[in-house]
């Protein structure tokens, strides 16, 4: 099978998707008004609350809802074949994900930019929005758990991805400062800033390529695993403190131009190379008994795929940063439903990548040296595994589990592949690698800040003054406490034990959103209207705890009962999964009771 014909087809149903789905949401189900005024006009502050350029709040929303999922996701289950993931990053954003993301913003922006959680206390109780709080919050900590873990294993011990993640943090501050601090969010401020901005950081990933050759900058950029780890939470802590217009959004904003660009560029690549899907359309580990994902293809490929297909993430950003920045409500369509789409379109991008690589190098590259000896041979030998690591200047490729080196090589692959660009995979390579960095590391600054208001509400109710979102030791209490809990699990967590566990908290939270959303329509009297998320809804809700279930009872519980950690993890799931049961029962006796009025 070849990537082309699959890649057209993906960008046809989009393209329908966007066009009529989208459109029909935003004038038949809300009702879209752009003389609607907005919270970033009524309640603009300078620091949460900031009316922002379309194209700016695309940038940031797109580049804090692009984390590891959609490139991960697809990589780690091309174990299952190509096509369960393909079907599912699909029908899954059309349907789903983009529904969830356009539908929690326009209800947010609605009601003043509030959070999902005091959304579900407005729209269905007290009870359950303490729930759903409770639930976010755990939810939001073990997602950036996820999301650190990727960044930190495609950053160690690579001073070039370390030297450019790291330029691109004044660049972006730069940017910020000179188009809203001096110039109050001018367009021509934007454009100028956005030159500058992207030519600064392209000059960044070329200097970067000398960095291992400069003693002085090697040192200082070449940090090992716990460094990084330090390094990032850092960065985290100072992303959610500092005015949003400063960092956030312009490292946000400037991040989509190389996000957009690479995938554009892949995309490009593989319209020219038309590479040959190396893995079958279907494998044997549908049943089960795979070395990367545990399970079977249902319900675990609908767990490892998140981001790309339905993401509750998106959710919180949906919630959090985007609606209170948002200049015209009618922006909503192609903000919520339009940066979706492009992230699925990521998503099925890095899974023709990942199943353009020989399935034994493939395997033997994202699974430990151990196991791979166990593996049937069957699944294929390494074919081209000694001159691809040639080829990217590696020492080893083997054993580098978490899916992000395969991901870099297959896209290495591709890009080299293009006539004229062979002799620069090493190049490519790193520079898959950077990219893969900046794409996560923009949800983690926007997830940070969101844990931080969730908690804040928390706090404030034991005092006060926390809930005010601008009381600045609150903010940096309740940043400190986020970055420490989500670094701690990054600590102690592997790609086999993390990469589950965020995918059941990041599904679950989905079907929270939209077990909101159902509420909101109903509260509109759109009774006619609620299949577009009760659907989705029931289906996520089915697969994610039947995953947790199974997740809990044939890996963690069996393995090691009596680590800290594993019990830890046990515990997250089971009070996830509590809170979004009390959600869903709440949510329904609100729709009865909406019902019958």
């Amino acid at each position: 099978m070849r990537a082309l014909p699959l890649m057209i087809i993906t960008l046809g149903i989009f393209t329908i998707g966007y066009r009529y789905y989208s459109a029909f949401l935003a004038a038949k189900v809300f009702a879209l008004d752009a003389a609607r005024s907005t919270p970033a006009y009524t309640h603009r502050d300078e620091h949460n609350y900031y009316p922002m350029s379309k194209w700016v709040l695309f940038g940031h929303h797109f580049a804090a809802i692009s984390g590891a999922g959609p490139l991960i996701g697809p990589v780690l289950a091309a174990q299952f074949g190509f096509l369960p993931g393909l079907i599912w990053i699909v029908v899954g954003v059309v349907l789903g994900g983009a529904v969830q993301d356009f539908v929690i913003l326009v209800a947010s922006t609605r009601r003043e930019g509030r959070s999902l959680a005091e959304i579900a206390r407005e729209e269905i109780g007290r009870p359950a929005g303490f729930a759903c709080a409770l639930a976010i919050l755990f939810i939001v900590i073990v997602a950036l758990a996820g999301l650190g873990f990727v960044v930190v294993n495609a950053l160690a011990e690579s001073p070039w991805g370390a030297f450019t993640i790291a330029a691109s943090i004044p660049i972006a501050m730069l940017m910020g400062g000179y188009m809203f601090g001096r110039h109050g969010g001018s367009a021509k401020a934007v454009r100028v800033a956005t030159i500058a901005g992207v030519t600064a950081l392209l000059a960044a990933v070329i200097f970067g390529k000398f960095v291992p050759e400069i003693p002085f900058l090697n040192s200082i950029f070449l940090l090992d695993r716990k460094l990084i780890i330090i390094a990032i939470a850092v960065y985290g802590f100072f992303a959610s403190v500092l005015p949003v217009w400063l960092l956030l959004a312009p490292r946000d904003y400037l991040s989509s131009y190389m996000k957009l660009g690479t995938v554009l560029f892949l995309i490009i690549g593989i319209a020219l190379v038309n590479p040959k899907l190396q893995f079958p359309a279907l494998t044997p580990f549908i049943h089960g008994g795979g070395p990367i994902v545990p399970g079977k293809v249902w319900p675990f490929c609908f767990i490892t795929i998140m981001c790309g297909a339905i993401s509750g993430f998106h959710a919180l950003v949906s919630s959090g940063t985007t609606p209170k920045m948002i200049s015209n409500e009618c922006h909503a369509r192609s903000i919520g439903y339009g940066c979706m789409l492009l992230e699925a379109l990521v998503a099925v991008v890095c899974l023709i990548a990942a199943c353009a690589l020989h399935p034994g190098d493939f395997y033997a590259i994202n699974v430990p040296p151990a196991i791979y000896q166990g593996l049937d041979p069957s699944i294929g030998t390494p074919v081209n595994l000694e001159a691809l690591t040639a080829q990217v200047g590696e020492k080893s490729l083997v054993g580098r589990t978490g899916g992000a080196v395969s991901l870099a090589v297959g896209m290495a692959q591709i890009f080299g592949s293009i006539p004229g660009l062979a002799g620069l995979m090493q190049y490519w390579y790193h520079f898959a690698i950077m990219f893969e960095a900046l794409f996560i590391l923009t949800t983690i600054d926007a997830g940070t800040r969101i844990a931080r208001f969730i908690l804040q509400e928390f706090l404030g109710r034991v005092h006060a003054p926390f809930k005010r979102q601008d009381w600045v030791p609150g903010t940096v209490l309740s940043s400190t406490l986020v970055v420490v809990a989500w670094g701690y699990l990054i600590w102690n967590a592997s790609i086999s034990t993390i990469w589950p566990m965020f995918g059941i908290a990041n599904q679950l939270l989905a079907a929270i959103a939209l077990a909101v959303g159902t509420t909101v329509l109903a509260r509109m009297k759109k009774w006619k209207y609620l299949w577009v998320t009760l659907v989705p809804m029931v289906f996520v809700t089915v697969t994610t705890l039947t995953a947790a279930y199974q997740m809990v009872a044939n890996h963690y519980w069996p393995k090691n009962a009596t680590a800290f950690i594993v019990n830890l993890n046990i515990t997250l799931i089971v009070i996830m999964a509590g809170s979004a049961l009390f959600i869903f029962w709440s949510a329904f006796r609100k729709w009865r009771a909406l019902r019958s009025e």
